[in-house]
């Protein structure tokens, strides 16, 4: 099977193949040097093919299965003010995998982007490629609230039409389940106030019966003026977006609240809560850990995106966590994959 991947970062999309045993001829079109020694690492026989502005379809892939790709979000995604959707710079890039596709003429495509881009470019995006999205939350299948919209099409007659996916099963993982714990999480730990931690205790203890968000975030409490980046969440619940330029001590993705530690002092709290995005701006994302909060863990941010630990080894903690904001979530990816190949996933299952 030949995959063609356009903005391929660090190539969760064929890390969810090799998951499912399936084997490919994996093309990836790349610019990010370390993005691409991410990927060269973990998946060396992956063929490297450049920038999408110089990929020629008719001339570099040829009898291609599958064309993937997220196209940059920066112009369409609400993270950023005055936004200028499909005209921007980087989320026009659009274009150059639309183009790609009517030159390659794949048997199926997967194009994503992020759920909360403007209804006009939405409409947009549907109109040129003729398939309407699904939007997919990572929510269901990881510990990340990550809304996303996929556009999936199969060729027919030479023409796309949609393809139908249904929504995956809710398998129900929460943030305190992909925490490290000990000599991990000791690396860079800040201590509460004794103010922080009376007015968190206060915010718990009038509130803890009321946290009944399903696949969303238990916002707890906060410190300071309450920013985006001072909010604090419960373990009990999904993870918020990893986000690289924010402020706060959360860097806009919340601080996580670890309670007890004490056999029985565990803070009951429903467990139907949900974690935010990992997004390409996410630097450092903090848990609370008794008297203390810290930020996530590289570790704990590639288990955020379902991909093994230490898939991103070898790059600073920074560039890491940036990296893994940028990419697919990989279970999502794989719940596509095997929608789309349903035949063919069973029959590689029966052989391995």
């Amino acid at each position: 099977m030949k995959i063609l991947s356009l903005f391929d970062g660090i190539s969760i999309a064929q890390q969810a193949f090799k998951e499912l045993c399936f084997e490919v001829e994996y093309y990836a079109s790349e610019i990010d040097k370390q993005a691409i020694s991410i990927t060269q690492k973990n998946h060396p026989q992956t063929i490297q093919i450049g920038s999408v502005e110089e990929v020629y379809g008719r001339e570099t892939c040829i009898d291609i299965d599958l064309i993937i790709g997220g196209s940059p979000c920066q112009d369409l995604s609400i993270a950023k003010k005055n936004r200028e959707g499909l005209k921007g710079q980087k989320s026009g890039l659009f274009y150059e995998y639309v183009r790609i596709l009517n030159e390659v003429k794949p048997k199926y495509f997967i194009l994503e982007n992020v759920a909360s881009m403007p209804k006009e470019a939405k409409e947009q995006i549907s109109e040129i490629l003729r398939v309407e999205p699904i939007m997919i939350n990572a929510s269901l299948v990881s510990a990340q609230q990550r809304k996303r919209l996929f556009w999936i099409g199969r060729l027919v007659g030479g023409k796309y039409e949609q393809l139908k996916i249904e929504q995956p099963e809710d398998r129900k993982i929460y943030l305190k389940d992909i925490l490290e714990s000990g000599e991990a999480v000791k690396e860079k730990a800040y201590c509460l106030t004794a103010h922080q931690k009376d007015f968190i205790n206060d915010f718990i203890k009038r509130h803890q019966g009321n946290y009944v968000f399903k696949d969303k975030p238990i916002r707890i409490g906060s410190l300071g003026k309450g920013g985006q980046g001072d909010r604090i969440y419960s373990i009990h619940g999904k993870s918020v977006c990893l986000s690289a330029n924010g402020g706060g001590r959360g860097a806009k993705t919340g601080l996580y609240l670890i309670t007890g530690g004490a056999k029985g002092k565990t803070l009951e709290i429903r467990k139907d809560g949900k974690s935010n995005l990992l997004t390409t701006v996410s630097t450092d994302s903090l848990v609370v850990l008794k008297d203390y909060f810290r930020p996530l863990t590289p570790i704990e941010c590639e288990r955020l995106q379902s991909l093994p630990d230490n898939y991103t080894e070898g790059l600073a903690k920074t560039n890491r966590k940036k990296l893994l904001g940028n990419g697919f979530n990989c279970a999502v990816i794989k719940y596509i994959i095997k929608s789309i190949y349903r035949k063919d996933y069973l029959k590689t299952r029966r052989t391995t």
